[in-house]
């Protein structure tokens, strides 16, 4: 019966991801996107899901829906108005360079949520992360400081309190 119940558990949100990217909402697109969410959850839900648990809590999905309209709307508004001013300056003020940043989330979800996040956000490109110290190496635009605390608060910190919430 886990087997089962995890494999249920997955297919929700992953037919919910299937019908918001497919755009159209016909009886075909309904039942057959179900089933390609309920084929993909048996073959990953032994590999995606360690503690069923955390899928059937509700304030875990509010977090992630928070934290999608978030990033999607002003931290990614903020990031490519910056890189576009900055691509029309006519000096092209950049100070690009490389700076860690420390991290404190526990689960691999978290941090491969945190890195993607940076990585996706114009200016920004996580190159390699030391999981031994806790560190992800940044590659930033304009670098405004080297030292960690204040790298952290600027670029990850937003991104790790929502991680934290919903996988940690």
């Amino acid at each position: 019966m886990g087997k089962l119940v995890k494999i249920i558990l997955l297919s929700i949100p992953l037919y919910i991801l299937y019908l918001v990217f497919a755009g159209v909402v016909t009886l075909t697109d309904i039942v057959l996107g179900y089933i390609a969410a309920l084929i993909t959850a048996a073959i990953t839900s032994e590999l995606l899901i360690k503690e069923k648990e955390k899928l059937t809590q509700l304030r875990r999905l509010v977090h992630l829906i928070k934290y999608f309209l978030l990033y999607i709307t002003i931290i990614e508004y903020r990031a490519h108005s910056d890189v576009i001013r900055r691509i029309f300056h006519p000096k092209m003020p950049i100070n690009p360079g490389i700076i860690r940043i420390p991290y404190h989330v526990k689960s691999d979800y978290a941090l491969v949520t945190i890195a993607n996040s940076i990585t996706n956000t114009p200016g920004t490109v996580t190159v390699d992360i030391d999981k031994e110290e806790k560190k992800l190496f940044v590659h930033w635009i304009d670098v405004k400081g080297v030292e960690e605390e204040f790298c952290y608060k600027t670029i990850s910190k937003k991104f790790e309190e929502h991680a934290k919430k919903i996988f940690d």
